[in-house]
């Protein structure tokens, strides 16, 4: 369960956060917030609550539930390019060795810069893929055609868009049932 601070009757009860379009903030990590910050920013105006809890707190003049949706008041753009960091290439990459395919634990990943940096590469979008530990050993410091491992998908810089769309096929260990109309409301309906 994610933190949420304080425990109430052995609970945490975080608030999905959505932005005023009612889309989630993000998807990976999942936009939350703990129940006493979701219940601040109700006071502050901040918000609005789309959903609640059943559970409730209490000052000495005021009782009310806790917010388990809420939506912020005011639109804040996505930023148009995401930050080079090494959770956003794996999130590119999903989480996916870009030479075997397999599928691993951020644990088991490493950066592979496609052309070494021994050979003149450099640590950017276009040069890093993810990468398991033993096929970047294998790989060492050669080029692709050297050792004939080429990258599954060309690296590139992602926009914000798609690691989002990455980020909802990864859903977090705790989703409260007042969340999943809001966070998959797009998705394809069975018919």
């Amino acid at each position: 369960m994610p933190d949420g601070g304080t425990f109430i009757g052995g609970q945490t009860f975080p608030a999905l956060v959505l932005n005023a379009d009612f889309r989630p903030l993000s998807y990976f990590p999942l936009s939350i917030w703990s129940w006493q910050d979701a219940v601040k920013a109700v006071f502050l105006d901040r918000v609005s609550v789309l959903n609640e809890y059943e559970t409730e707190v209490h000052s000495p003049t005021l009782s009310m539930r806790l917010p388990s949706v809420i939506a912020l008041k005011e639109y804040i753009p996505a930023a148009r390019r995401p930050a080079f960091t090494r959770f956003n290439v794996f999130l590119r990459d999903r989480f996916e060795c870009q030479y075997c395919g397999e599928n691993r634990p951020t644990h088991d990943l490493t950066f592979d810069h496609v052309i070494p940096r021994s050979r003149g590469g450099r640590t950017t979008w276009d040069n890093v893929c993810t990468a398991c530990g033993p096929c970047n050993l294998r790989k060492g410091a050669r080029l692709p055609r050297e050792c004939h491992m080429h990258p599954r998908e060309v690296p590139r810089q992602p926009t914000s868009w798609e690691l989002q769309e990455n980020g909802r096929a990864f859903p977090p260990n705790y989703l409260h049932e007042s969340w999943r109309d809001y966070l998959y409301w797009d998705s394809e309906l069975e018919s």
